[in-house]
């Protein structure tokens, strides 16, 4: 433990942070029937719909596979329709998603902002906003070492 460094504990303590969010965050869209990766879908379908498959794959944290899946289960569960448009499909909410969102939306972003507002002023919020997205856009621009 003695040669980890600072940045390694870093990486490690915001890896249990996201996973740890993540699983309470599960659990808080439960009462929704909503996991997070369904609400993620939704709310970017809702931000910039209409668009396609390959756009919304882009826009969230599943895998091409996993979106194929989930949208036929969101389209089974009527919270999307897909509609051909000459040579691609386009996926629109229905009236059943927005009013879900409605709902959940508000009261998920309460759930997570108080993960920051119950122990971070806003100056130190402002500058872990920052901080990370400075972290964030160098990460878009790192490659793999060579093996």
């Amino acid at each position: 433990m003695r040669d980890t460094t600072l940045s390694s504990l870093i990486w490690v303590r915001i890896s249990r942070f996201t996973s740890h969010s993540n699983q309470l965050s599960n659990e808080f869209l439960n009462r929704f029937e909503l996991t997070i990766a369904q609400f993620d879908v939704l709310m970017q379908v809702r931000i910039h719909q209409p668009l396609n498959q390959t756009e919304l794959a882009e826009k969230v944290t599943v895998t091409q596979g996993g979106i194929s899946r989930m949208l036929a289960r969101l389209e089974k569960e009527g919270y999307i329709v897909r509609k051909q448009d000459w040579k691609t499909k386009s996926i629109r909410l229905t009236p059943k998603a927005e009013a879900i969102l409605e709902r959940a939306f508000p009261e998920q972003s309460a759930f997570q902002s108080s993960f920051f507002d119950e122990v971070l002023s806003e100056e130190e919020q402002k500058t872990l906003y920052a901080l990370m997205t400075r972290v964030h856009k160098h990460s878009l621009r790192k490659e793999l070492p060579p093996e």
